[in-house]
């Protein structure tokens, strides 16, 4: 099985290399073995893919419904064991009885913040629960990370009278709060105490966060076993770019602004957003599109294929064409997509290979960042090289 780390790293590396060392810092990751939709992390497999992009991590349990005090003890322990490169928060079911007891449990025994996941255990923030676990984040001044995602209604508005009643607390709406952003960013410059994070996959969201949200209240996050940190930071850190971060900004982003989190510290205020990027060109659009019906259709469990031949068709503009090195790469990612496309490994929903679709969606739309030097080369499969 081809490893998408190796063959995208080059991209991340350019970002590095163009804006300075990024100390990557992932706000969102999981551990657990027990979650219904069957995917499952360890912590041996969460700190590998963290070395391949030299990050840390906030761990948290995966869903639990059994409940949460064992798995929590087990993520404090794999913290505890990381050597500094896992921070332990505390996964809690505001339904359960005593939770904000074992949220200052954990926090008493070494978690730096709380997770809420609104959709897993069906519960809104207006819940006289969730304030009590908001007002003990002010008490200890850690993040309380939120679900805001799919699959849930809105919950910005709560967010916000939180986010003024507990000053000290530190609210991170997840995946990019796509669950609110159309109107979010309008009242976030005056809710600095509020943050999101890009655990999310699709260009259009991710462009539209950074180009309107202040950056110094955006945390890049890869939402690890689901997004890899490699692809995750070179898909959101791409699209920081497009939209016109600076890369004090950028590093910020990528793990300054969560390490002061996590320390208890003030956050630094970055200024404000840079407003709207220039318009896609039109050809892109079209590769753009028809990637993104690619995966539409790949999440109804239909085929793509047709999808995926227009969207190469699309990057046939010609090698006499300024843009031609993009397009090329773009028939690269695809071609991969294609060429290590395989049923999905044990649980997962997606195969492998569709990281490099939604890269290659990311790429479309984000022309402006550099490509890397040199692409890498695929490294064998698991396959090829047993038989070498």
């Amino acid at each position: 099985m081809i490893d998408p780390d190796a063959v995208l790293l080059p991209w991340l590396d350019r970002i590095a290399a163009d804006a300075g060392p990024l100390s990557l810092y992932d706000a969102h990751t999981h551990l657990g073995a027990n979650d219904p939709d069957g995917y499952k992390q360890r912590p041996e497999e969460l700190l590998a893919v963290l070395e391949h992009a030299g990050a840390r991590a906030a761990v948290f349990p995966m869903h639990e419904p059994d409940g949460y005090p064992p798995a929590n003890d087990m993520v404090l322990a794999a913290a505890a064991a990381a050597d500094g490169r896992l921070v332990a928060f505390t996964r809690v079911d505001p339904h359960a009885p005593g939770a904000v007891d074992e949220a200052r449990r954990c926090l008493d025994a070494g978690a730096r913040g709380i997770k809420l996941h609104p959709r897993a255990e069906r519960f809104g923030l207006d819940e006289p629960v969730v304030r009590d676990l908001v007002a003990l984040a002010h008490e200890r001044t850690v993040p309380v990370l939120i679900h805001a995602g799919r699959g849930i209604p809105a919950l910005g508005r709560h967010t916000v009278h939180l986010a003024e009643e507990f000053p000290r607390a530190r609210l991170i709406l997840a995946h990019a709060a796509i669950s609110d952003l159309a109107w979010l960013w309008r009242v976030l410059p005056a809710h600095p105490n509020v943050f999101i994070d890009t655990a999310w996959w699709h260009p259009a969201d991710l462009v539209a966060l950074f180009a309107l949200v202040p950056p110094g209240q955006i945390l890049w996050a890869s939402d690890s076993p689901y997004g890899l940190p490699v692809v995750s930071a070179g898909i959101a850190l791409r699209c920081a770019l497009e939209a016109g971060l600076e890369p004090e900004q950028l590093q910020l982003v990528a793990g300054g602004q969560l390490e002061r989190l996590l320390a208890g510290e003030d956050p630094v205020d970055a200024g404000p957003p840079p407003g709207p990027p220039p318009p896609v060109h039109p050809l892109l659009e079209r590769v753009g599109a028809n990637i993104t019906a690619a995966f539409g259709r790949s999440i109804a469990r239909d085929d793509p294929a047709e999808q995926i031949e227009l969207a190469k068709l699309a990057c046939a503009v010609g090698d006499d064409v300024p843009e031609a090195p993009l397009y090329s790469a773009l028939m690269g990612l695809l071609e991969l997509y294609e060429e290590h496309l395989a049923p999905p490994e044990g649980g997962q929903r997606f195969p492998t290979a569709m990281r490099f679709l939604l890269f290659a969606l990311t790429v479309s739309r984000t022309p402006r960042v550099p490509l890397p030097d040199r692409l890498a080369a695929p490294p064998p499969t698991r396959d090829e090289a047993d038989h070498a």
